[in-house]
């Protein structure tokens, strides 16, 4: 937990309040800081005004005179828009001082982060890039692990604010270097969770108890994270999305995304991703209709019943 009299940080624009986004602020207001938040969503901004929150009109009206821009959006082109501007509208840019800090959390491609941190480098304005791993639960747990592209000084000043959110806080790198590291986390887990639901579904269908299965391979050389913290069949754990019906968890849809990042990422540079590609394939056909479930309903493309 940071000590507030320890950061020049005090007033803080929170962007983007979605599923992530909404805990995250919450975890910072009771931390002490002071807060303008903006969102669509405008039950989520009367909530989080009972909290103390101050309600902003726009993303342009929540960044004025503060000390640090957070964002948490869905894409990419959500990110450029609200920094750089659209159909002639100001962006962040176009109104924070040189001294604000300005923070993307969100998951997007490597090279649109690097295209606003230029845009703001061009203006004497510091942007990094600090996707974030560990879900909803890390989220209002305030456990997550931020991953952060941008100067060693800068990362510096934003880290105890971020320690208000997270438990694992990384520099990775430059600007860009977050993003990277984040879509080669979230591809692997991709990998990780359709071979983890093939191999339950092979014990399974062969007669195994679930969860004698699922603990076997937890103590062998199988073990890993989606066995463990997010099972996805059925009949293991009664606090993983799979026990309710695949919800509340990391939607399929997004899953999907993260591993196209990769897969563009990949291609950019011209590295082979064999298993990757395999995973994305199973997605793209998974979300078609499963696209809101958790990614664990992966489960349904080799057992159909457990989504019926």
């Amino acid at each position: 937990m940071p000590n507030n009299q320890q950061t020049a940080i005090k007033k803080i624009a929170f962007i983007g309040l979605g599923n992530m986004g909404k805990p995250m602020a919450e975890n910072l207001i009771k931390n002490g800081f002071a807060l303008n938040v903006f969102d669509l969503n405008t039950a989520v901004l009367d909530d989080l005004a009972k909290q103390g929150a101050n309600v902003a009109t726009s993303p342009v009206d929540a960044s004025k005179e503060v000390d640090m821009v957070i964002t948490m959006l869905p894409a990419g082109q959500h990110v450029k828009d609200v920094y750089l501007g659209k159909d002639g509208n100001q962006g962040l840019l176009d109104v924070v001082s040189k001294d604000t800090l300005l923070v993307d959390s969100s998951t997007i491609a490597a090279s649109d982060a690097r295209e606003v941190a230029e845009a703001a480098a061009d203006k004497g304005i510091q942007f990094m890039d600090a996707p974030v791993s560990g879900g909803t639960a890390g989220a209002a747990a305030g456990t997550l692990s931020f991953i952060v592209g941008g100067q060693a000084e800068q990362f510096e000043q934003v880290k105890p604010v971020l320690e208000a959110m997270g438990k694992n806080i990384f520099h990775a790198g430059e600007v860009g270097a977050g993003q990277v590291a984040k879509i080669c986390n979230n591809m692997l887990l991709g990998v990780i969770m359709t071979g983890t639901a093939e191999a339950m579904n092979l014990g399974a269908k062969n007669g195994l108890d679930p969860k004698v299965l699922a603990s076997i391979l937890s103590a062998s050389t199988g073990r890993n994270w989606a066995l463990e913290v997010c099972n996805p069949h059925p009949d293991v754990g009664d606090s993983m999305p799979s026990s309710r019906g695949y919800t509340g968890g990391f939607m399929s849809k997004l899953m999907l995304k993260d591993m196209n990042l990769a897969k563009q990422t990949a291609d950019d540079t011209k590295v082979v991703t064999p298993m990757a590609d395999q995973a994305t394939a199973l997605y793209s056909k998974h979300s078609e209709q499963h696209g809101d479930k958790d990614f664990s309903s992966i489960m349904a493309h080799y057992d159909a019943n457990v989504l019926q």
